[in-house]
């Protein structure tokens, strides 16, 4: 919808789809990871502790470089 324009940003498609706006905020958020990272969770490789609700509560940095320090974290 953002990509399309139809909505403007994450409150309208909260509105549209009676969602809290901080969900679809957060859920935003996952947009922003680095491509290596989404095609591991594509094929099942995440770290197990890499979840929905993980991502919820520890919102990854923006840059793709520290997210993969974050990420090689967890097998530490």
């Amino acid at each position: 919808m953002l990509d399309d324009g139809v909505v403007g940003s994450g409150s309208e498609i909260a509105q549209r789809e009676s969602l809290h706006h901080s969900t679809v905020n957060e859920l935003l958020r996952l947009t922003l990871l680095e491509p290596a990272i989404i095609q591991s969770i594509l094929a099942g490789q995440q770290p197990r502790c890499m979840s929905l609700l993980w991502f919820q509560r520890n919102p990854l940095p923006t840059d793709w470089m520290a997210q993969r320090e974050v990420v090689i974290g967890f097998d530490a």
